[in-house]
């Protein structure tokens, strides 16, 4: 090779090497461990795992608070936002609820339901079930059952911005009143401030049947029963109903 030909191709290689490297470092190395990360690098390794995954899509910004909150209060790690994340994608369209018609999750046992309400409009997503229970909150708006969500018709409903997963649920449907009834009612602790929700006495002792929050739970330090009414603090959020 004569020497023109050597710095003809010097010349391309160093030109390309720029390019090279940019491609090779377009996945942000992430431990799988994101707690020994700050705040901005895991919002930044989150939010480029998603773009790839998604084709280049910004994350939802409370999607990034809900995987923020998951990391450092339940020690999610990275390959749990990864599989979180394709899982919120597959389906037609995309979102943390592809098609806002619920997504089924063959790998969650009895199977999960995405349901979400956009711009509060009301969202019906077939279910299968009988009845449906709240499994996990998505959204910031509270979701409380019988006010902005419920279940019907082997269908669920979600309204006013709740958007959330569901899975089956026991017995039948939601029918607040009366023993023996599914009646239910979620608290919330706003601002970790406390906060007092109506309870029916007539229906026995509450019990925590799903804690909604990062924030933990706990009968007498988070949350307490008294007379006709319920109280948390502390962040606690939580669905309360009879055993």
């Amino acid at each position: 090779m004569n020497r023109l030909a050597v710095a003809c191709l010097t010349a391309v290689l160093a030109c390309s090497a720029p390019t090279l490297h940019a491609q090779i470092s377009a996945r942000a190395y992430a431990p799988e461990n994101l707690r020994t990360l700050s705040i901005s690098d895991q919002q930044r390794v989150i939010s480029q795992e998603y773009a790839e995954q998604s084709g280049g899509r910004r994350i939802p910004d409370d999607q990034m608070r809900f995987y923020l909150d998951q990391v450092n209060r339940s020690s999610w790690g990275f390959s749990r936002i990864k599989q979180d994340i394709a899982t919120s994608l597959s389906g037609s369209g995309g979102g943390w609820n592809p098609g806002g018609g619920g997504g089924w999750n063959p790998g969650s046992g009895n199977g999960v339901v995405r349901c979400e309400s956009r711009d509060s409009r009301q969202r019906v997503c077939d279910t299968g079930w009988r009845s449906a229970r709240l499994s996990r909150q998505l959204s910031d708006t509270r979701c409380e059952e019988g006010r902005n969500w419920g279940s019907r018709n082997r269908q669920v409903w979600v309204s006013g911005g709740c958007r959330a997963e569901f899975v089956e649920g026991r017995g039948g449907g939601w029918n607040p009143g009366g023993p023996g009834n599914n009646y239910t009612v979620t608290c919330s602790s706003n601002d970790n401030r406390q906060q007092s929700c109506a309870w029916d006495s007539r229906q026995g002792r509450p019990a925590l049947v799903q804690q909604l929050s990062g924030s933990a739970c706990v009968e007498g330090r988070t949350w307490g029963y008294r007379g006709n009414a319920l109280w948390v603090s502390n962040g606690c959020r939580a669905r309360f109903g009879t055993r």
